[in-house]
């Protein structure tokens, strides 16, 4: 990937106000923070509304669960699946459309003693944790990307559009770990974005030379609608893999197939 500053600038709920799959591909080199961690966008899919789109959680309408995702754009929409991991959206359109983008994989730039530490096991020796865990695979995949920003079932709502002042966002420094404010190698430091909130910052935009599309993963239904996007040649992205059936009570690891609730 290429190196440049990425900028601090927080994204407007104007930018989530449209189809989701508008926003999944200008979604990609897009920042956010939750914490210490910031992950920048680098694989994310698309998923339509009721009646829309058959993988969509929304497709029979609105329940509990999937209750977020009718409520305003850029919100989280965090749900479990499989009963063992967490998936991070970002909700799109106006109030009442039901509609998400999620997010499957991204590059740690700030924060990465903590996204490391994160991936630790119970039960294992941290270090020896962080030494097995390459850091482009700390975000490569939702439920690594949800672990490395320690997003969990009560984020589930949490508002990531940034509105607070602009000017206590410092830079998040230079993609591939080299700080504005640290020795090369080390991961920037961001602050400005207060414990418990999160943002999406507009971080460096992929061009449109470095977006590719095709069908999403793992799922049954409209498999071949091409709205899952990533950046091409991007090593944290994770690797597509078609819909094989199991046997399962839980939710698919996409914003789509999950049972009524």
């Amino acid at each position: 990937m290429g190196r440049g500053e990425l900028s601090s600038a927080p994204l407007p709920r104007s930018f989530f106000d449209r189809p989701s799959h508008e926003v999944a591909p200008d979604l990609l080199g897009r920042v956010l923070v939750h914490g210490p961690v910031a992950v920048r966008l680098t694989e994310v899919e698309a998923y339509g509304g009721p009646g829309e789109d058959p993988a969509a959680h929304t497709y029979r309408g609105k329940t509990p669960r999937n209750a977020v995702m009718f409520g305003p754009p850029g919100h989280l929409y965090v749900y479990f699946t499989y009963g063992m991991h967490f998936c991070a959206n970002l909700v799109c359109l106006p109030e009442g459309h039901g509609s998400a983008v999620l997010l499957r994989a991204g590059e740690v730039v700030a924060g990465l003693d903590v996204a490391r530490a994160r991936r630790s096991a119970p039960g294992r020796d941290p270090a020896a944790a962080r030494r097995s865990a390459p850091d482009r695979d700390l975000a490569r995949g939702p439920a690594r990307l949800a672990v490395a920003l320690g997003l969990a079932r009560e984020h589930n709502g949490l508002d990531a559009v940034w509105e607070g002042p602009t000017a206590a966002l410092r830079p998040l420094g230079l993609p591939g770990g080299a700080a504005l404010d640290g020795p090369a190698g080390h991961a920037a430091t961001l602050t400005g974005v207060p414990h418990g909130s999160a943002a999406v910052l507009e971080g460096r935009p992929a061009g449109p030379g470095e977006i590719r599309s095709g069908p999403r993963t793992g799922i049954s239904t409209a498999k071949d609608t091409p709205w899952r996007f990533w950046i091409d040649g991007d090593p944290t992205v994770s690797p597509y893999r078609a819909h094989v059936p199991r046997r399962r009570s839980a939710a698919a690891t996409s914003v789509g197939e999950a049972p009524s609730s």
